[in-house]
């Protein structure tokens, strides 16, 4: 299937619509989009890694500046380590879970740490480099077994140059000689789209401020262009004057952390809202959402939206390093979908506390929706509805699928497919659609129809909200799946 909203034409099996995605869903009439933020109450943040037992490579500071990633029917974390006895040097350490909650530290035996082999260090660069920053992919289709597990790294010794290691089980790593032409960047994200890996970070060779996101290409993993392509700036953007070092206001920390769902990639960035000052002791900083449809150029659904608000972490209350007078948050790489819930892990930031990864919790993709006005308030001729981009379904059979709630007997919603050039299609009218039911994955069926023939050309899904309340339906994504 191939959807159209991209200028290189993404082709994967299955197509998620998210409701703050304007390009898979473009076109709008009436309804309003909503982001949905994790808050958590104040001093009751979960902490799911927390600091290791004395003596243990992580006993003083845990910091997620690493990866989750699913790895067979487990979850693996790698994420760094400092040890009571450490001056600001951290390893990358290994933890493991089935639920995304309950997470345990294997015995590896890898790593000498303080005369004992009894942790779970993984073997990244024996231990001699203090490392800042560790993200991980996992090819298990790479034809080099050698080559399954693939990680970029920032090391205390080569600030903002970043490494390019090698695993064949994610333990034991290589570090392969990228030569004089490495990239300078903090890293924070990365993914496989569309055949190239990308990577999430800021800093970049771009003009400008530090702290913006930009993203670096490779095809091979081995040959990165040392340009960099500006994705999403929040400081001062021409007619305003440029700031050419870091500097107070609005920026983004980190890049971001992504999500690839096939046709769109959705992060998470760190918000940095610096005082006029610039000092960091007022620094606040929360994470937010963007989107991607190229993997390179990022919007903001909803501005300066908190998704995982700092505010609510309860950091303001423990004893801080510096004297910070704000709490701060740092995103690590990883989402997963577990059962019906969409899991991500993140942390405080670890100039302020490195006490541990919390993990944020939403029904599962549930990150925002769309909604009608209140009908009291616009009347919308046409009624209020949506229509997505076109949808090359590649000659084969498809089924749609709706993540949805707040359907009734008085508010309904009437699923209708369109040619690419708006025209109806025989048996798939919004009088033919069959009713439906409030849940995270409910088919769509029509009249005698259960799948979408895909051999007419491509395809529109419109979207009709009805009834008497039909600003009570809420969309949270449109799924088109192969026929099952």
């Amino acid at each position: 299937m191939i959807i159209k909203s991209n200028p290189g034409h993404v082709d994967t099996e299955r197509i998620v619509l998210f409701a703050f995605d304007d390009h898979g869903l473009p076109f709008r009439n009436g309804v309003r989009l909503h982001l949905v933020g994790f808050k958590t109450p104040v001093d009751r943040t979960r902490i799911v890694v927390p600091l290791g037992e004395p003596g243990a490579p992580d006993s003083k500071r845990v910091i997620y500046y690493g990866t989750v990633l699913r790895v067979g029917g487990e979850l693996w974390m790698w994420y760094l380590g400092q040890g009571d006895d450490d001056h600001w040097h951290q390893r990358v350490c290994l933890a493991r879970s089935r639920d995304g909650y309950t997470w345990e530290k294997p015995d590896l035996g890898l790593v000498e740490y303080q005369g004992s082999r009894h942790n779970n260090l993984v073997d990244m660069l024996g231990g001699a480099h203090s490392i800042v920053a560790c993200v991980v992919y996992h090819d298990p289709d790479d034809p080099d077994p050698e080559r399954r597990f693939k990680a970029v790294i920032e090391t205390k010794d080569r600030p903002r140059l970043f490494g390019v290691l090698f695993s064949s089980d994610g333990l034991r790593w290589r570090e392969f000689d990228v030569g004089p032409g490495t990239p300078q960047c903090e890293p924070a994200g990365g993914t496989k789209f569309n055949g190239c890996y990308l990577l999430s970070a800021h800093g970049g060779s771009h003009f400008g401020a530090p702290r913006q996101l930009v993203t670096y290409l490779s095809y091979d993993f081995e040959h990165w262009i040392e340009a960099s392509c500006l994705g999403l700036r929040r400081d001062d953007i021409p007619p305003r004057p440029y700031r050419e070092t870091f500097a107070g206001g609005e920026q983004v920390h980190l890049g971001a952390a992504l999500w690839n769902r096939g046709n769109v990639i959705v992060g998470l960035y760190g918000q940095w809202h610096g005082p006029a000052n610039n000092d960091r002791r007022h620094v606040e900083m929360d994470l937010g959402l963007v989107v991607s449809n190229d993997g390179l150029h990022y919007s903001e659904p909803i501005p300066d939206f908190p998704m995982v608000a700092a505010a609510e972490d309860g950091m303001n209350h423990l004893p801080q390093p510096w004297n910070f007078k704000h709490a701060s948050l740092a995103q690590g790489q990883g989402f997963e979908n577990i059962g019906g819930e969409t899991l991500y892990w993140y942390a405080p930031w670890p100039e302020q506390l490195s006490d541990g990864v919390r993990v944020a919790t939403w029904q599962r993709d549930r990150l925002g929706y769309l909604q009608p006005f209140d009908r009291r308030q616009l009347q919308v001729p046409g009624g209020c509805h949506l229509i997505s981009a076109p949808i090359d379904l590649g000659s084969r059979p498809a089924q749609v699928l709706l993540n949805i709630d707040g359907l009734s007997e008085y508010a309904q919603v009437t699923v209708e497919i369109l040619s690419e050039r708006f025209r109806p299609v025989a048996g798939y009218a919004a009088g033919d659609c069959l009713p439906l039911e409030s849940g995270l994955r409910q088919p769509v069926a029509w009249r005698n129809r259960r799948l979408v023939d895909g051999t007419g050309g491509p395809i529109r899904i419109r979207l009709n909200y009805t009834g008497i309340r039909p600003e009570d339906p809420r969309l949270y994504a449109i799924y088109v799946e192969p026929a099952a």
